[in-house]
């Protein structure tokens, strides 16, 4: 509801503004606020405050107030002014609190007219901006204030549409903008000494410019000094550091945070407190893709006629199966193996990690002995687990994760899957395949949810082809036993459905380990997904402290936990002298279903949802020379391009390797080529990944300059008369 005042305020305001622009077209006022202006009625203004102090001052007060008030550009040349005909002491109180009130007043304007409104619409896009003002306000718009990122127009606006008192607003701006205030009305007193051309070349003058070029600089590092110092308060630093870097979780972003450390001869400590590898090696990656080509094979057995090999049946034997897949697992283990990484140089350390300060790491060991290390700088990479819904029944019942489903020796009769991502796809598929019973089991309308619609409805066929009960739009309720026989009960547009099974499998997400190892303790915060609260160079609450992979987010992926590892040694062992950001803008990811399905960048529903304008090429894969002849004549290239140019905003391809022939286009984007780039580059024939020069060919037909075209033809045309 409106307050009553609001119309009569904003009538204020409109007939203030229509004054202010009439002032500024009619006097010309943009012209005054130059520094040649100044320079050039400086003698007259400065005998005016001779004669006229107190009227000068109220007038030069009143007019900064506006200004600052109605967001006037020429602040810094009055500030300049303010020096010039004051003084440093009286320049420096005018200009302090008029640039102060006049912030309040637009301040206050945002807040009145605009606040709610604006919450109204996007609260739940600013809540969380809301709730860091509110626990740390006065220390962002100090740091705002202290270091000018944005416009100080910008930052009054903008302030009034969050929760912060107009008081503290007013008491941080008055202490924040001191500093910055001093510097320029300082530099104006010596605009005000300038008489000749030589006295440009004063130590003073000189002296006020190269502080005013510094000043962001020293004021962003006595930020960074106070945030470090207010962290670090209750905490006592060693005097001297056993190591360089502690490395908590050997997965692969915490393998190849200590590999980077070793390779620069910093002393490295790498603590595992279950297996080298992480999950990827002993529960994921590995394990999974090492079933799903047992799975594939199986199929491509039972349809070898369609290939004219006849009499091969395919048989599967479960066990020996299980037995390959933890064979692969150990061919692997050596490349992620304590031998290896001390060879490297590495000091590995298995058992429990446990940040006992910001230096200060405990390990006790398998046969309960502790050691405390000290750390210039800590990497958490403790990756994630299974998450299990709450699900009653579930527990008693029993049930598998994607951690330990490889220790089943028997297949399967009956197996339900639940969850519809990328796991439970992939799971889903390969058992089926194998010769189980499976249903899978997903509450969404469709499996695949971050895929396009397309892409989903193409797998699920692909799933339902080879066996599997795919039941979207089914909510598990519970898991009972009836008689010895466990059944799951999933409601369906109101009605309960009723699974039995033999083995269920919970796939329905991973959740990132942070508990456990002493964040609680240290008070690093979660984001609210769970992960933990990085900034952009990956550092903690602690700037000592690094997060990367499935702990920090915001990709689950193997490759990217790898990716940010270079990112959080790099910074943690040369922060002093340069920080990286870590980089996301172009990070594929690949579902491993059959087919196979690989993306990058923006899909066509992203695009839309964020309102990004592109144009979608597409090829269908059925057309592919390659395809036909294995026949996997199946699937499509989409590209998505800015409109009228090659530019690539995404891609998802779909077929046979996909994940493969992504790799081109990752490349495309990281390094800013387009499509005609790629059409340009000769694919060897035949192979799948002339896939992408045929898309990027389909590009340039849809492109083809027509006009130019019709006259070249009529010039063939004039050629042969």
């Amino acid at each position: 509801m409106a307050r009553p005042a609001r119309p009569l305020l904003w009538a204020g305001v409109a007939v203030l503004a229509l004054l202010a622009a009439w002032a500024w077209i009619h006097f010309d006022l943009r012209s005054l606020l130059t520094l040649d202006a100044l320079k050039a009625s400086r003698d007259a203004l400065q005998a005016r405050v001779q004669a006229q102090p107190l009227t000068t001052a109220a007038t030069f007060f009143v007019v900064y107030v506006l200004a600052a008030a109605l967001s006037i550009p020429g602040a810094v040349i009055l500030t300049l002014a303010a020096g010039a005909l004051f003084g440093l002491g009286w320049g420096l109180l005018l200009v302090s609190f008029a640039s102060c009130i006049g912030a309040l007043l637009a301040f206050l304007a945002a807040r009145y007219l605009l606040r709610d409104t604006i919450q109204a619409r996007f609260g739940k896009a600013l809540a969380p901006i809301n709730e860091g003002v509110r626990k740390d306000g006065t220390f962002y718009l100090l740091t705002l204030r202290l270091v000018p990122l944005f416009p100080f127009w910008l930052i009054n606006l903008l302030m009034g549409l969050t929760p912060m008192g107009a008081g503290r607003f007013y008491v941080v701006s008055q202490v924040g903008m001191l500093p910055g205030t001093l510097v320029y009305v300082n530099a104006g007193t010596q605009l005000a000494a300038i008489q000749s051309p030589g006295d440009i070349l004063s130590p003073g003058l000189l002296g006020s410019f190269v502080l005013l070029g510094v000043f962001p600089l020293l004021a962003k590092a006595g930020v960074g000094w106070f945030e470090r110092r207010k962290v670090y308060a209750k905490w006592t630093k060693p005097a001297a550091f056993d190591r360089n870097l502690v490395v908590i979780g050997a997965g692969a972003g915490g393998l190849v945070s200590a590999y980077i450390g070793a390779a620069v001869k910093a002393k490295v400590t790498l603590v595992e407190g279950h297996r080298m590898g992480g999950d990827c090696l002993n529960f994921g990656c590995v394990p999974s893709k090492a079933l799903i080509r047992s799975a594939k094979m199986a199929k491509q057995l039972r349809h070898a006629h369609e290939l004219g090999v006849a009499d091969a049946a395919g048989r599967v034997d479960f066990a020996a199966v299980m037995r390959r897949i933890h064979q692969v697992i150990r061919d692997i283990e050596p490349h992620d193996s304590v031998e290896r990484y001390t060879g490297l140089g590495v000091e590995v350390l298995q058992g429990h990690a446990r940040i006992t300060g910001p230096w200060n790491v405990e390990v006790t060991g398998a046969d309960g002995t502790v050691q405390t290390l000290t750390t210039k700088a800590i990497v958490v990479a403790a990756g994630a687990s299974p998450f299990v819904p709450p699900i009653p029944g579930l527990k008693e019942a029993g049930f598998h994760t994607s951690d330990t489903v490889w220790g089943l020796t028997e297949l399967p009769g009956r197996l339900v899957v639940l969850g519809g991502g990328p796991i439970g796809s992939e799971l889903a598929q390969s058992f089926a395949r194998l010769g189980s019973a499976v249903t899978q089991v997903e509450m969404a309308p469709r499996i695949m949810g971050r895929e396009d619609p397309e892409v989903s409805e193409l797998v699920a066929a692909s799933l339902r082809a080879d066996g599997v009960r795919l039941l979207t739009g089914h909510r598990a309720v519970r898991v009972e036993v009836v008689n010895g026989e466990k059944r799951l009960v999933a409601e369906h547009e109101g009605a309960e459905v009723v699974i039995p099974f033999d083995e269920l499998l919970c796939a329905v997400g991973r959740s990132p380990r942070v508990t456990g190892y002493g964040l609680e303790e240290l008070g690093i915060p979660l984001t609210p997904r769970k992960t933990i609260q990085t900034n952009a160079y990956l550092q903690t609450a602690y700037p000592n402290i690094y997060a990367v992979g499935d702990v920090a987010g915001p990709f689950q992926f193997t490759h990217t936990a790898a990716h940010q590892a270079w990112y959080a040694a790099v910074n943690a062992l040369f922060g002093r002298f340069r920080m990286f950001k870590a980089d996301y803008r172009v990070i594929p990811w690949a579902t491993f279903t059959d087919p196979e399905v690989a993306r990058v960048g923006l899909s066509e529903t992203e695009a839309r949802e964020q309102g990004v304008a592109f144009e979608v090429t597409r090829y269908g894969i059925d057309d592919l020379d390659r395809a036909i002849a294995d026949g996997t004549a199946h699937g499509f290239v989409k590209v998505l391009t800015v409109p009228g140019k090659d530019t690539i905003l995404g891609v998802t391809i779909v077929g046979e390797h996909a994940g493969d022939l992504l790799a081109e286009y990752v490349l495309a984007m990281k390094h800013g080529l387009g499509l005609n780039k790629i059409l340009g580059t000769i694919h060897t024939y035949p192979t799948l990944a002339e896939a992408n020069k045929y898309a990027a060919g389909e590009w340039k037909r849809a492109h083809a300059p027509k006009r130019l075209l019709e006259w070249v033809g009529r010039y063939h045309a004039w050629e042969r008369s």
